[in-house]
């Protein structure tokens, strides 16, 4: 089993602290899911984890390694941003060895989701196609720890049951921090809940908490 560990995480733009004091943990064999409103900083705190941006201050460890830059995460974190990332003119079939080893290349060609897009570029797909593709390579890259900002981002409810069903598959060997507005989905395929509100990461237990943090509205 491994663990990514981040404690005492702060970031700050132009003097408002977005980020204050976060710790979260995750360990593989699990998902841990982040709930929060548009503009709570969960987007800046995933490219914190994967080290694309800096916090003010963090401490972040997989086991006993301490990550201090991009190098440091290579096939431990892995993530899949809320922009489209794949270049527009390589067959789909030709990336997925640039992203998975030969033997999650395989399982990834296998799979009735991707099947059909084998042969496609990413500009001939639709928003939701791309979304498949990317949030696909990115769950079976080599990567301990999976970071997730959006997966079910214009999918179908049928897309995006498939999806799930394929993150907690993979979570069984990697742990799993993902964030999508669809809270329902989230807490659906969840171990583990948290909240970010008012710069704080909070543990979530039960509908009734985000309730009262006013996430939700009282009367589901």
């Amino acid at each position: 089993m491994s663990k990514l560990h981040i404690d005492s995480l702060i970031k700050s733009f132009n003097g408002k602290t977005i980020l204050r004091d976060i710790y979260l943990g995750c360990e593989t064999g699990k998902i841990a899911g982040i709930l929060g409103r548009n503009g709570s900083g969960k987007s800046t705190l995933l490219k914190i984890i994967f080290g694309t941006m800096k916090g003010d201050h963090q401490y972040i460890r997989v086991d006993d390694k301490v990550l201090q830059n991009q190098w440091d995460r290579k096939n431990k974190i892995a993530y899949l941003p809320q922009h489209f990332f794949l270049p527009k003119g390589i067959n789909i079939k030709n990336l997925i060895p640039i992203f998975c080893n030969k033997e999650n290349s395989e399982k990834l060609t296998e799979l009735d989701l991707i099947k059909p897009l084998l042969n496609e570029t990413s500009r001939n797909l639709s928003g939701g196609e791309k979304k498949i593709v990317e949030a696909l390579l990115i769950i079976f890259s080599e990567s301990k720890f999976i970071l997730l900002d959006e997966p079910f981002n214009g999918l179908s409810p049928k897309m995006t049951s498939e999806v799930q069903k394929l993150i907690k598959e993979q979570s069984k060997e990697k742990g799993i921090i993902i964030s999508d507005h669809r809270y329902q989905e989230v807490l659906d395929i969840s171990d583990e809940i948290y909240l970010l509100s008012d710069s704080h990461l909070k543990s979530i237990k039960d509908l009734k908490e985000l309730q009262r943090y006013n996430y939700l509205p009282k009367n589901i």
